[in-house]
């Protein structure tokens, strides 16, 4: 596929008004994607588990009207809000040619996240992900198609994920589950314009995955991931991370396959920890891990080393702590978590997620 196959060329306007919902989950990286050049294309492949109860809800309300701008309001859970409306209109501005209806109606966009916002949750993965989805079932409306078949299926999420990455890149991971591929690599089915499940044999110790999420900071992040993405131009050990990233994921692939739980916990760990060293070593350069997060890392460590546990870390750009365990290890270290990790969080606060298989129309 490529772009040419994702412009809308014909459409309908007999729909006066209507109404669609879909609810669209987060992504954590399991190979980390960091840098990007034009047009939201990542300078690296990345792979993710889909998460399932971290999620964003949005209802899209479009009533058709007679001028030629973009018309639109935001709602965040319940509240109009003002702040998200120029991302919007970014997002609405790379889109329109693939989206050319965006100027003949008015939405309302009404939006709320199961988790808090701007918590280092990726909430712009599942927030634009679930935009794109009801922009997608607009779409379907207008040109009278059903999406039936295997084929028409393929198209709808391949278009839905292209059109996510334009308003977040790591947005493209959200439509599908469980494990989702994106950017071009010589180890699986993959592209740079859309997020692609991923291809592999996967072992039965890494189904039903479980995320806790230690939420050691609920604020904004000092730096957005936009930021962080450019300080890659110039980055003198980015080319290195690059060439990492591809071998990385052709490890993980290996992994998958073979159960080995024991490599998998160094090769996310290690994913994580370089992640935040390229924006320790940029310039400028930045910290975005708390002294909390640190002591939680140790924690880990420590518990895995005493109890042969198969437990691990990772890290998005920010604070928090997503805790990685297989199904089978469930009960014990959710003890772990309540007796020694939930004082290094936030008024105590975690959440209980695992994966999930994508997002879902409401």
């Amino acid at each position: 596929m490529t772009e040419q196959d994702f412009i809308l060329k014909s459409y309908n306007l007999n729909t006066e008004s209507g109404s669609v919902k879909w609810s669209s989950p987060s992504n954590i990286a399991l190979v980390k994607y960091w840098g990007k050049k034009e047009h939201q294309i990542p300078e690296n492949p990345s792979i993710s588990f889909t998460l399932s109860d971290c999620k964003t809800i949005t209802e899209v309300t479009y009533t058709k009207k007679a001028d030629n701008n973009f018309s639109f309001d935001v709602y965040f859970e319940g509240e109009k809000n003002e702040a998200f409306k120029p991302k919007i209109q970014t997002f609405f501005e790379r889109i329109e040619a693939y989206i050319p209806f965006l100027r003949d109606y008015h939405f309302k966009i009404d939006t709320s996240n199961t988790f808090p916002h701007s918590s280092g949750i990726a909430s712009s993965a599942s927030g634009m992900s679930a935009i794109a989805l009801c922009l997608m079932s607009i779409e379907e409306k207008l040109t009278n198609t059903v999406t039936s078949s295997t084929v028409e299926k393929s198209y709808f999420n391949q278009k839905a994920s292209f059109i996510a990455r334009l308003g977040s890149g790591s947005a493209c991971r959200s439509i599908e589950g469980e494990l989702v591929v994106w950017g071009e690599n010589k180890s699986t089915d993959s592209s740079d314009l859309f997020g692609v499940r991923f291809d592999g044999e996967v072992h039965a110790n890494f189904q039903d995955y479980q995320d806790a999420i230690l939420l050691v900071d609920k604020g904004e992040k000092q730096v957005s991931s936009t930021v962080g993405h450019k300080l890659m131009f110039g980055h003198p050990f980015a080319e290195e991370r690059f060439s990492q990233a591809h071998d990385n994921l052709a490890k993980i692939k290996e992994i998958l396959a073979s159960g080995d739980l024991k490599a998998f916990v160094k090769i996310v760990e290690s994913e994580a920890l370089t992640l935040h060293a390229m924006m320790m070593t940029s310039m400028p350069y930045f910290i975005l891990m708390k002294p909390n997060t640190l002591e939680i890392i140790n924690k880990i460590w420590e518990y895995r080393a005493k109890n042969n546990s198969n437990i691990c870390f990772t890290l998005d750009a920010g604070a928090n702590v997503h805790v990685l365990f297989p199904k089978a290890e469930k009960q014990q270290v959710y003890e772990f978590i309540k007796s020694e990790l939930v004082a290094y969080c936030q008024n105590g606060h975690y959440i209980c997620d695992s994966v999930g298989k994508g997002a879902k129309r409401l």
